[in-house]
């Protein structure tokens, strides 16, 4: 079977940098609907297409096409009163980000980068922000999905 739309879609994968240095192995497997529903970098769902069980891939991408450009507005500082009881350098916090286009909140995962004093320093950007990165895996599974399935996925990521 070939990975089409509206397949399910399992994937093993790891991410390099440029130089071949690892960045990040998932200990679990990533599963996803193909057909650009982006639950996946449309790069790598382009090179996915049409590939099939234990077929191996690579893909590069450039910062814009995976984590974005670093923001510093999305550096803050904040009172340790502020914040839980037991922070610490490396602990992730949900936070919220005023939206000003359509005048939403957007939840922003910050990663404590530093505690000084009575503050800490907080960065809601990716980790990987700014960076160009090599995607590769090998497919799992492929399964078709239902029509009661795929709207089941869709709901559930609103």
């Amino acid at each position: 079977m070939q990975i089409t739309k509206n397949c399910i879609v399992t994937v093993d994968y790891h991410i390099n940098d440029l130089e071949g240095n690892l960045l990040y192995k998932e200990e679990e497997p990533i599963v996803y609907l193909h057909g650009n529903y982006g639950q996946i970098f449309a790069k790598i769902e382009e090179t996915l297409d049409g590939k099939q069980i234990g077929d191996t891939f690579s893909v590069t991408l450039s910062a814009e096409d995976a984590f974005g450009a670093y923001d510093p507005d999305l550096v803050v500082t904040e009172k340790l009163s502020e914040l839980p009881d037991d922070v610490s350098v490396g602990m992730e916090i949900d936070g919220f980000e005023d939206d000003e286009d359509d005048e939403t909140e957007a939840v922003v995962i910050y990663t404590v980068t530093k505690i000084e004093d009575d503050h800490a320093t907080l960065d809601g950007n990716h980790p990987f922000a700014d960076m160009d990165i090599v995607f590769e895996g090998i497919i799992l599974d492929i399964e078709e999905a239902p029509e009661d399935e795929i709207q089941e996925i869709l709901e559930t990521e609103d």
